[in-house]
């Protein structure tokens, strides 16, 4: 598949004093994805289809909270965020999926279900949320400020990818 430009991915997070919010640029993601699948009754099972996000691609509207960003990510040495489907399930709805995936951040893996809404249009709209927390991923929430700053340890995460089949 091809992810239009227009997609979009945002990390939101929150201070104790402010939030911020990084935006990833889907411009950056020009080679198609492999997607390999085989439908079952009510599931879908992926094969290898990963979504790799170069790190320094987001964008939190302020060069000291990029760096800040990048630096957290460890991103000089583990440089993207992976994020691998592994299955579909119906949710309650024809057009709703809850995806079993491992969300690879740091360096460290963990499985998650993300419910996401499909749309079949021209293209396939795949829209979707989840709430994480850094502590999961060995990432010590940041302080600033002598620790009168400190950014809280859960983040939400909001994807609207735009995707379309590439023929082969």
């Amino acid at each position: 598949v091809l992810v239009n430009p227009n997609s979009s991915l945002v990390i939101n997070g929150k201070t104790n004093i402010n939030r911020f919010n990084c935006y990833f640029d889907a411009s950056h993601l020009k080679k198609p994805i492999p997607v390999s699948y085989k439908v079952t009754d009510d599931s879908i099972l992926f094969y290898n289809t990963k979504l790799t996000l170069q790190n320094r691609c987001f964008d939190c509207k302020h060069r000291g909270i990029n760096e800040d960003f990048y630096e957290l990510l460890d991103s000089d040495n583990l440089p993207s965020i992976i994020l691998e489907v592994l299955s579909g399930e119906r949710g309650p709805s024809n057009s709703e999926l809850i995806a079993n995936a491992n969300i690879e951040l740091a360096g460290v893996t963990r499985p998650y279900q993300i419910p996401i809404l499909i749309e079949k249009k021209e293209s396939i709209n795949i829209n979707g949320s989840i709430g994480l927390n850094i502590c999961d991923f060995n990432i010590d929430p940041p302080t600033k400020a002598l620790g009168l700053i400190v950014v809280n340890e859960e983040v939400e995460i909001n994807l609207q990818l735009e995707i379309k089949e590439q023929k082969n």
